[in-house]
């Protein structure tokens, strides 16, 4: 069998992607919404405390109504109710209900101030609440929704009392290089709307909604390529199994899961199991599954330790690769280690209580290695000479009575073989015999 890649395509990695993020925005607005209600509840108790008997009841009701508004937006993040342009609907609910209040409840029912007076009360600062509210969502287009809803609301709600004033005063009508007494005269007159600095207050608030709304994006950007590299380990994973080298994972990662085709000089290790025919005879298809699985994953081990991978499961065959994908300029020495560790492994070991008896080929030279495939499915595949030589010299253990068998294109270029040579042999499609070298 051959171990699959299926290749994500870019909307999986975007559901994914929004799944993580709209997780991240529950979580956020539940705790937003804990902190809204108490500082709602702490306002309005303060508010009524402060200011009067006459405006105590607005305040506790008003706080009453933030507080439910809280409560049931709470309930229903997560729920069965719940879409996303929900939050937005409560962030424009309650900037809504702030305005209305500017725009309607009196300044002061006491004296009967003008209604424009509600703006030199500072009550301003409290859209700011809302947009620290929408900014615990880790949602952008919340963010700035808030930041246009609450300028347009406080426009709003200034030029609403605006129309309804009969005399109004603005900062024009201010004289060039005024008195104090001239400059008093107009800024402290109750008909006072000072239009351009109400504007000036919704550009300010709809400026600084954007440039949060830009910071998250960019925090959002950065917890997606964190995501993105997950991805990578992950392809890693499906492509070579549980035991890869750091080497290769780096090498993966940097190429986001996927190896460019690469030619070069490479080891490539064939080790296949002897008796694997009177095996399947005598166990049942149970026991051969539990059996390759065991040694299979203890033999990816011992090749993943030499900073081998496995590219291929070929029936009771593994073919191993050194140099490829990522380099390793000690991949002969690697390829050798690995198969000799591999014959201890099986001369010490059971798998799911059975033992097994395998042969080896190794063999160096040049390769051309890379992601192959279709219908959404790809394999890492090597190609080349020193591949059908490694299979050569795999079978050719049988009639050399033999367990390992390294052609001397390996052994030359190690450092230390503890290898022996054994003769020559003519190898089909190969011009040259081929020296071979085994176990001293």
């Amino acid at each position: 069998m051959t171990v699959m890649l299926r290749v994500m395509n870019s909307d999986t990695k975007e559901t994914e992607s929004d799944q993580m993020f709209y997780a991240a925005e529950q979580a956020g607005l539940k705790l937003a919404i804990k902190g809204r209600i108490i500082t709602v509840v702490f306002v309005a108790t303060f508010m009524a405390l402060t200011r009067g008997a006459e405006r105590a009841p607005d305040f506790i009701l008003g706080g009453l109504v933030f507080v439910a508004l809280g409560l049931l937006h709470f309930r229903i993040i997560g729920s069965s109710i719940d879409r996303p342009w929900v939050k937005y609907v409560f962030v424009t609910i309650d900037i809504f209900l702030l305005s209305a209040a500017v725009a309607f409840l009196p300044a002061e029912p006491v004296s009967q101030v003008p209604q424009v007076m509600i703006f030199r009360f500072q009550v301003f600062h409290f859209y700011f609440l809302i947009l620290a509210v929408a900014a615990f969502s880790f949602s952008p287009g919340l963010v700035f929704w808030s930041g246009v809803a609450g300028a347009v609301g406080w426009m709003a709600a200034f030029l609403y009392i605006r129309s309804g004033m009969e005399r109004i005063l603005e900062w024009g009508d201010i004289p060039m290089d005024p008195t104090p007494e001239e400059f008093l005269a107009v800024f402290l007159d109750v008909d006072f709307a000072a239009s351009g600095t109400r504007l000036q207050e919704a550009t300010i608030f709809f400026v600084v909604a954007t440039l949060i709304a830009i910071v998250m994006r960019r925090a959002r950007g950065v917890v997606l390529r964190q995501l993105e590299a997950e991805r990578g380990v992950a392809s890693i994973s499906q492509l070579f199994g549980r035991f890869v080298p750091k080497a290769v994972a780096d090498s993966m990662i940097q190429h986001e899961g996927s190896l460019a085709p690469v030619e070069r000089e490479a080891t490539v290790l064939i080790a296949d199991v002897a008796g694997f025919t009177a095996l399947t005879e005598t166990k049942g298809a149970q026991a051969i599954v539990d059996t390759f699985n065991a040694y299979f994953e203890a033999a990816s081990e011992v090749i993943g330790t030499h900073n081998g991978v496995v590219t291929q499961f070929i029936g009771d065959a593994v073919l191993a690769t050194f140099n490829v994908p990522a380099e390793d300029p000690e991949h002969r020495q690697h390829g050798i280690d690995a198969a000799v560790d591999l014959l201890k492994l099986v001369q010490s070991t059971t798998f799911a209580g059975e033992r097994l008896e395998i042969r080896v080929g190794v063999s160096t030279g040049p390769v051309i290695a890379g992601n192959v495939g279709g219908g959404g499915r790809a394999a890492y595949t090597v190609y080349g000479e020193a591949v059908n030589l490694a299979s050569r010299l795999e079978a050719l253990n049988k009639e050399q009575g033999t367990l390992i068998l390294v052609s001397g294109t390996t052994v030359e270029g190690a450092n230390e073989s503890g290898l022996l040579k054994v003769g020559q042999v003519d190898v089909r499609g190969i011009s040259e015999p081929v020296d071979i070298y085994s176990l001293a």
